[in-house]
């Protein structure tokens, strides 16, 4: 038993987030409460879905606490959704240059936190997609680099040299990684994953860091994490914001054992980079995202 929550509790905290709580499958068919007490119903039985942020720590709010509701952008959005009973995972993961509404003007998604913090995030998501949306998980990068070098360091494979230098960030930002296999420390793993000039833009980033999180998944439920968790739940604490309670984690948590990160299916939002009135954005593919949407996502359309 204690071994399953060890499973369940890394499941929680790694992958910006990626919090995939077991619920038992007696409770799964009945009601659960939000950290606000908010009763919310289970959509799909053995399932959860949640919306996955990690927070851009660039900028004046940089030093901000990870649970600010306002003024920080989010560097990466994924809808993740995990089934219980067959322990597959699906992650569709969302340009943070999406063209959409966010608050009825068209902007850029990643904008959408910054303006209302998750609760406009989600609300901007659920439009743009049009299904429910009942959960999110908010990391900072800081975040990830604890979690990496609480486990010592993540090996992944680097498939071209990445170089980048921007002395007006804040802090001023600085990426000089080799091509290669080889195991990334936090620092490095922050860099990796900031890492932008790719040839096809940001969907190359986002590409590189579902790779990432997979490599991370996998190296951090080794059994020999299980002596790192007391760095692991402090890094829970500090870098890790939700509206799902500790209570329901602890208490239903036990039953992870079959979620499988080899059976993981990553995707993302299909469409095109344009230019529009000088700035840069992903069009959306209208008929395309419906599709793959309605594929993965289609018990909690907002149409049915």
């Amino acid at each position: 038993m204690k071994r399953n929550f060890f499973k369940s509790f890394f499941i929680s905290i790694i992958c910006f987030g990626l919090i995939f709580f077991a619920v038992d499958k007696f409770f799964i068919n009945k009601v659960e409460k939000t950290s606000d007490g908010q009763v919310v119903e289970n959509k799909v039985k053995g399932e959860l879905m949640v919306l996955l942020m990690g927070i851009d720590n660039d900028g004046p709010d940089a030093n901000a606490s990870i649970t600010q509701e306002k003024g920080r952008r989010t560097d990466t959005m994924m809808l993740a959704k995990a089934n219980f009973d067959t322990g597959q995972i699906e992650i569709l993961s969302i340009p943070r240059d999406t063209r959409v509404l966010v608050n009825g003007k068209e902007d850029k998604i990643n904008h959408a936190h910054s303006y209302g913090g998750p609760e406009l995030a989600m609300k901007t998501v659920e439009d743009f997609l049009g299904i429910d949306i009942d959960y999110y998980v908010k990391v900072d990068f800081a975040g990830v680099r604890q979690i990496v070098d609480a486990i010592g360091g993540v090996t992944v494979d680097i498939p071209r040299r990445m170089y980048y230098h921007d002395p007006t960030a804040k802090p001023p930002l600085k990426i000089d990684l080799q091509p290669g296999v080889q195991t990334l420390d936090g620092n490095k793993a922050h860099d990796y994953l900031r890492f932008r000039s790719y040839p096809d833009g940001d969907i190359g980033r986002v590409h590189a860091q579902q790779y990432f999180m997979k490599e991370l998944a996998k190296q951090v439920l080794q059994p020999s994490n299980i002596l790192n968790i007391d760095k692991l739940i402090k890094t829970y604490y500090d870098y890790v914001d939700t509206n799902i309670s500790m209570s329901t984690m602890l208490k239903y948590g036990l039953g992870a054992n079959k979620l499988d990160v080899d059976n993981l299916r990553t995707e993302m939002v299909p469409g095109t980079p344009k230019t529009i009135g000088g700035v840069s954005y992903w069009v959306y593919d209208m008929v395309e995202t419906a599709t793959l949407v309605e594929e993965m996502f289609g018990e909690y359309s907002i149409y049915k």
